[in-house]
């Protein structure tokens, strides 16, 4: 059975529809207005093995953030909706992940607690036009929605894109190890029975 998650959100703010399949091949079609954010989550699908579709419309004349957080929000809950009750899943996972001179460490565990331990510091505020400061809005709203505890850390970096890159690549391949199945009776991986 296709683990896929997909969500219609439509605010005054912004129009967002996703589908996120678990199952997928690292494939992404992404129409988005936010450039930097299309390159990101191609990473994040890629590295993931998840196939992505996201179409956005948003009211970035007044600036990025309304719809990046939103992706985020939509992320999150079509995970949650892709993992049902989670049996038989890992849960955990680590990824480490170098561009050239930034490392990124990343440890996800899937437990239905929403958390973000973001332990980045940029070294400007913009890679181009985009807001640096939105990849943390993003994390917070991708772990709030999916309920996600989520450490992630930059041990090294001087450069703002290698840096993103890093933090979007072990995204993928932690959530890939999280997700993967692994108890083929289906159990859930926890001793009170729930991951909510």
């Amino acid at each position: 059975m296709a683990r896929v998650g997909k969500i219609e959100r439509k605010t005054k703010e912004t129009a967002i529809s996703l589908v996120l399949n678990l199952d997928g091949e690292g494939k992404a079609d992404l129409n988005l207005p936010v450039p930097f954010m299309v390159h990101m989550l191609d990473l994040f699908a890629r590295h993931g093995r998840f196939d992505l579709m996201a179409e956005a419309r948003g009211d970035t004349c007044i600036d990025d953030h309304h719809t990046v957080e939103d992706l985020g929000i939509c992320l999150g809950k079509a995970l949650k909706e892709a993992l049902g009750n989670k049996g038989g899943i890992e849960r955990f996972g680590c990824a480490y992940v170098p561009m050239d001179e930034a490392l990124v460490r990343t440890v996800l565990d899937l437990s239905g607690r929403p958390y973000l331990n973001f332990q980045v510091e940029f070294t400007q505020e913009k890679v181009g036009s985009f807001d640096l400061e939105l990849i943390e809005e993003f994390l917070r709203a991708f772990a709030n929605q999916s309920g996600t505890t989520l450490h992630i850390t930059c041990l090294a970096g001087k450069n703002n894109h290698h840096m993103a890159e890093a933090i979007f690549k072990s995204l993928g391949r932690s959530l890939r190890d999280a997700v993967k199945i692994t108890d083929l009776k289906g159990n859930i991986p926890s001793t009170k029975g729930s991951l909510e």
